[in-house]
């Protein structure tokens, strides 16, 4: 019988234990960008030394440099040797771990295509610690270029002090240190102990993870060796990569550990496919089209007879649900991932991509649906919209996790609008509520779009200058959800200015109420206002109110608490401010 291959096991591993596994890298990993060993640096050294002082030391450099000098070769006495100022060894070292324009050109002395392998899995959160014998700087300069900025703890001081695991994005741990620091671990002696604060952070991580070991023979680095043979617990499974055969060092932790061995060609080509094995298993837990066509089917057919609104309750909140946990933290962190402009791309589309079924079930039970189920669509709004976590973390990325909930309140009212049903409209603008220190204040104030992704960003993913980038992008992504309820663009753009227009000024009125002063989120129709076409939606929609007055639809479904006089009030203003801002 054909056994599973042991990489499809490992991709489903990580895949299904998001930040499980740690990686323990040695220096095989970074050897395809021509990075030396630092025993090879030390050789290089004594070499150096050997030709300033114009002896030869090629038949054997250690033994020249231990009769020399009567020790055994140290990194820091021979960099002082070598080079007299801290500037001048800084400078040494750079070109042994930093490319100069000849090797950049050649890739060399750059990340490998197994460092951006590691890079995307930390991205995407299946990786939050990597063990490393490496000094180099390969790792942090693959996650710095997509977007994630590391924890790096290089010494024993560091591992005292460092922030917990838990909070970070990413740590990694240079168990030998850092090619700038003259501490880094080299000889036998060096490498036979850590110290006590290490070996704890160690203890854990061994302790706590999985592991996947890469690049390292275990033959050298005794103090290492010791920490897994020490760890008592397995639970989860270490995989160890192998090319040909194993030193006996290896084959004993191999066993200590229960280790599944896997056969690889080279470390790039085993990242490589790992990754994207993990990153098809993501995209293959995306809702299936089929699988999304199958909830609106319900949905549906739960909607027409009031017999089934237990199974219309428990059909939309198990989806809910569902979104809701995979909105958390360690799929979209806050801590750690510095911002750019395709990490936001990203989440958003990440976003988009996980909402995608409960987006269809809100813009058909808004649509179809009537008063027997607001309570239903405003609890969906007010789980989604108070999200997981703390305070903490970069603001970029504590306002971005809002996106879901704007993202169902503009689907679940384009679609009550499009049916005319302004109670349903109603319902989820004033409704929902979020939990602010306590005190529960209305959701729809804290869904201002320009607030909740940045603008300037936003443009750059859209490739134009736009006055309301995030409305446009809105405007995009709903677009195919919402056909099947308006199938033509001229009135699913008129029916989103209308939107836009009510739930501005429902802002509007909720935040005179709390500060006493009239002002709310400007949507696309701001820049419409002068149209030399003559359309001007937020023009449009007060002249409609003050013709009809109180029998005008949305106050009688109870928007405005139903009274033209406060509306007037707040629309007149409104609109006063936004032809102040000089759009059109």
């Amino acid at each position: 019988m054909t056994l599973i291959d042991p990489i499809i096991s490992l991709a489903f591993s990580i895949h299904g234990g998001k930040g499980v596994y740690a990686l323990l890298l040695g220096s095989g990993v970074s050897r395809a960008a021509g990075i030396p060993t630092g025993w090879e640096v030390i050789l290089d050294l004594i070499r150096k030394v050997a030709h300033l002082q114009g002896e030869d030391c090629e038949a054997d450099p250690v033994d020249w440099y231990q009769s020399k000098f009567g020790t055994y070769p140290d990194y820091a006495r021979l960099l002082e040797i070598a080079a007299g100022s801290p500037a001048e060894r800084a400078s040494l070292l750079r070109t042994y771990f930093e490319p100069n324009e000849e090797e950049r050109e050649q890739g060399l002395k750059t990340p490998t295509e197994a460092h951006k392998a590691i890079a995307e899995l930390v991205a995407n959160g299946y990786i939050r610690v990597i063990i490393t014998t490496n000094f180099d700087r390969l790792l942090e300069t693959a996650l710095e270029n997509v977007g994630v900025t590391p924890t790096v703890i290089s010494t024993p001081d560091a591992a005292e002090g460092a922030i917990p695991i838990v909070h970070t994005s990413c740590t990694i741990i240079k168990v030998h240190g850092d090619y700038l620091d003259t501490r880094i671990k080299n000889t036998p002696e060096e490498l036979a102990q850590f110290d006590d604060r290490m070996n704890a952070l160690l203890d854990r991580i061994f302790d706590e993870f999985g592991l996947i070991i890469c690049g390292w023979s275990a033959e050298w680095d005794t103090a290492l060796r010791a920490a897994l043979e020490r760890c008592q617990s397995h639970r989860f499974t270490t995989y160890w990569t192998s090319l040909g055969e194993d030193s006996p060092s290896a084959q004993r932790i191999m066993t200590l550990r229960r280790a599944q061995r896997i056969e690889i060609q080279d470390a790039d080509t085993f990242f490589r496919d790992l990754t994207e094995k993990v990153m098809a298993l993501e995209e293959y837990a995306r809702p299936h089209p089929l699988s999304t066509k199958a909830a609106i089917a319900r949905a549906k057919r739960y909607l027409t007879d009031e017999r089934y609104q237990i199974r219309l309750h428990d059909l939309v909140m198990e989806e809910t649900e569902r979104a809701y946990g995979i909105l958390s933290e360690t799929n979209f962190p806050v801590e750690g991932v510095g911002f750019s402009v395709e990490e936001l791309k990203k989440r958003l589309a990440k976003y988009e991509a996980n909402l995608e079924t409960l987006v269809s079930l809100m813009a058909t039970g808004c649509y179809w649906g009537n008063s027997a189920h607001h309570k239903l669509w405003v609890k969906v709004l007010e789980r989604i919209g108070n999200p997981q976590g703390g305070k903490g973390g970069l603001v970029v990325w504590l306002n971005l996790r809002l996106y879901p909930a704007l993202l169902l309140l503009y689907t679940s009212g384009l679609a009550a609008v499009a049916a005319d049903k302004y109670d349903t409209l109603s319902a989820l603008l004033a409704g929902p509520m979020y939990n602010d220190n306590g005190e529960r204040r209305p959701l729809a104030l804290k869904l201002v779009p320009a607030e909740i992704a940045d603008q300037k960003a936003m443009n750059q993913i859209l490739g134009q200058n736009f006055y309301t980038p995030v409305s446009e992008h809105l405007a995009r992504v709903l677009r195919n959800p919402l056909r099947e309820f308006l199938a033509d663009d001229v009135t699913y753009e008129r029916t989103f200015d209308r939107f836009e227009c009510l739930f501005a000024l429902v802002y509007a009125d909720l935040f005179n109420k709390e500060r006493k002063r009239i002002w709310g989120p400007i949507g696309r129709f701001g820049y419409k206002l002068g149209n030399s076409e003559g359309q001007n939606p937020l023009k449009d929609l007060l002249a409609e109110a003050k013709q009809r007055k109180e029998s005008w639809e949305p106050l009688r479904q109870g928007l405005f608490g139903g009274d033209y006089s406060r509306f007037e009030e707040i629309a007149v203003e409104y609109a006063n401010a936004v032809s102040r801002l000089g759009w059109c």
